[in-house]
């Protein structure tokens, strides 16, 4: 079987090393050894100003809406997962849809600005496929109304914007480290922000609201990441580049293999350096991309409608119509994409998607 992603495990005995620090220590969370570390060798390998790990890639969107005090509404896009949308409702804001750009497939952001209104306290953005939004645009539409800016950046570890880190960009960027991510801590991600002054407020809203043990300075939920997880992550670290490096080889043998296909494909950001994340094709319509879906399904190869469905048809959400992202959402499959997957799986999806065509 053949699914559109697989976990990366580093040798279990590699994990056991470092997992045994905590097991000699008896710290097996609360911030420990090991979280600290992680965090450690991310801000070197990333080189970025603030991290704080946590135990999974949405609390940090929700404790970012909660820590930047916003209320009212907050421009988003309807082409993302359904975390995007839900801490956005979640954190008792409202979602103000603007439809994305069909190539690029962020947010159109020449559509922001004709959305904002006096209600508008944010715009959140999905960097998608790890594809950064225009930046420079929406910093300066930030900058002109006073609005926060917060990038769901989950599938962006590695990437880079105009030579430095993608997390560098807006108020807060948020990452995922699940196990289907090319870095991982098996459940887990991250919030990237540059100010320091945010630091001790969106570390303890994830830390309860405490301040010392006995005193509490605010609000808080419980998001903190396990030296179980960080250990992962560890473990995961000195194969980063090999990681990327086998994902680059299978994209570069899709494009050649589709670039002269009625397929369209991923239009990557200028100034981006990208990090391979997924491999989406969009179908020139949803009655075809059903049929590559039961081909592949049939040989026991099973991509990901991803994503979908478009976020403005959430049954909690009401009023929007993003045609663009709707169009997208329905023809658009991602295709298997791992360390690890041969030249002979490779060749076997090629062959039947372009029989499918």
């Amino acid at each position: 079987m053949i699914n559109v992603t697989k976990t990366f495990l580093p040798p279990q005995d590699e994990y056991q090393a470092i997992l045994k620090h905590a097991w000699d220590s008896g710290w097996i969370t609360n911030r420990g050894h090991l979280v600290k570390e992680l965090e450690d060798k991310l801000k070197d390998y990333l080189n970025v100003s603030n991290v704080i790990c946590m135990t999974n890639g949405t609390l940090p969107l929700q404790i970012a809406i909660k820590a930047l005090g916003l209320s009212g509404d907050i421009i988003t896009t309807p082409f993302s997962y359904v975390a995007t949308t839900s801490s956005i409702v979640w954190e008792g804001c409202k979602p103000i849809f603007v439809d994305i750009h069909p190539e690029y497939l962020t947010i159109d952001e020449t559509k922001i600005e004709a959305a904002i209104t006096k209600n508008t306290t944010a715009i959140l953005a999905t960097h998608v496929f790890g594809n950064p939004c225009h930046i420079e645009v929406i910093q300066n539409i930030a900058k002109r109304y006073n609005l926060k800016v917060i990038y769901d950046a989950a599938h962006c570890f590695g990437v880079t914007y105009n030579g430095k880190s993608v997390f560098e960009y807006g108020d807060v960027s948020t990452c995922s480290f699940h196990a289907t991510k090319l870095f991982h801590t098996g459940e887990g991600g991250a919030a990237f922000f540059n100010s320091d002054t945010l630091y001790n407020n969106l570390y303890y809203h994830h830390n309860f609201g405490h301040k010392g043990n006995e005193n509490f300075q605010g609000i808080g939920i419980n998001a903190k990441m396990s030296e179980l997880q960080a250990a992962m992550g560890l473990a995961v670290f000195p194969y980063i580049e090999t990681i990327i490096k086998s994902r680059e080889d299978i994209v570069l043998a899709y494009n050649k293999a589709f670039g002269d296909t009625s397929l369209s494909l991923l239009k990557l950001r200028e100034s981006a350096k990208w990090n391979y994340s997924y491999y989406p094709i969009i179908c020139p319509s949803e009655k075809k991309l059903k049929v590559i879906l039961d081909v592949l399904n049939a040989k026991d190869i099973y991509p990901r409608r991803y994503f979908y469905p478009s976020l403005d048809e959430l049954p909690y959400v009401k009023g929007y119509d993003c045609k663009v992202s709707r169009s997208i959402a329905s023809r658009v499959l991602c295709l298997p994409l791992y360390h690890g997957l041969d030249e002979t799986a490779q060749d076997k999806i090629i062959d039947l998607v372009k029989q499918s065509l």
